[in-house]
């Protein structure tokens, strides 16, 4: 997503000649490539896949929305079981229409989780819930902190739901720390992302993600607590970023690369 102006064709090109090993990918791009042409299209560049992004968007109330939500997130873990990603990340949704009973919209994840986590575990995908910045629990995730990531997480076995641990929408949260410690000790950190953040934030938040380096997050500080958690896999860069998306993509890669190697241990 940081780079979504190429083409997969293209993704795999810039990484091979930067010398990048893994990927996350995202449904919408693997599915306009097409599923079997992008599992073969990443093997023969040498590409792991670290996570297929995303899954969620459960708290609607109506049965046949829910349905479908929960038969869009099998296809999710179907489609991530043939990339050979072992994570699916999950955006949970917001809050429905008319509704402002968010305790009852987290307890709708939690139903959802307890269908899809053995579905997922019978596929070797684990579940990873990521926690977004509270300015988005109206529209797009009622799961805010860690905490509550955890909170939910820790109803299944690790092997099923864990969560995801990104700086953008935690760095703010003095007891994150804490709870990325928690996470280790069950084993439930997933993956781990990295964005910055920088102001202002443009006109519907959404594409707010800053290049790494340019805000007030010291990603470095982030790396030691999901080490020391005992946190051992890959690190990802995801930017939502229309100043980074209007830029040619190849040069896009290649500064986020350079900028990672400067920030990070």
């Amino acid at each position: 997503m940081t780079v979504k102006q190429l083409s997969l064709p293209e993704l795999a090109d810039g990484c091979a000649r930067l010398g990048i090993r893994n990927v996350g990918l995202w449904r919408e791009p693997v599915q306009a490539h097409g599923l079997e042409a992008t599992a073969k299209l990443v093997r023969d560049a040498g590409l792991t896949v670290t996570t297929l992004c995303r899954g969620g968007f459960f708290t609607a109330i109506d049965p046949a929305e829910r349905a479908e939500a929960l038969a869009d997130n099998r296809r999710a873990i179907d489609e991530a079981a043939v990339l050979g990603t072992d994570t699916l990340v999950l955006v949970s949704g917001g809050l429905p229409a008319g509704s402002k009973d968010l305790h009852g919209a987290r307890e709708r994840i939690a139903d959802a989780l307890a269908e899809l986590g053995p579905y997922a575990e019978r596929h070797g995908v684990r579940l990873a819930i990521e926690p977004l910045h509270p300015m988005y629990a109206s529209d797009r995730c009622v799961v805010s902190t860690l905490a509550q990531a955890l909170d939910l997480a820790e109803r299944f076995p690790a092997q099923q739901v864990g969560v995801t641990v990104d700086t953008y929408h935690i760095w703010w949260d003095d007891t994150a720390p804490a709870q990325i410690a928690r996470a280790g000790a069950g084993g439930r950190i997933h993956t781990f992302q990295l964005a910055d953040w920088t102001t202002p934030l443009p006109e519907g938040v959404l594409t707010g993600r800053g290049q790494i380096g340019d805000g007030s997050i010291d990603m470095r500080e982030w790396q030691d607590h999901v080490e020391a958690a005992g946190y051992t896999g890959a690190i990802e860069v995801e930017l939502f970023n229309d100043v980074l998306w209007a830029r040619d993509g190849q040069e896009v890669l290649a500064e986020t690369a350079q900028r990672f190697t400067e920030h990070t241990r």
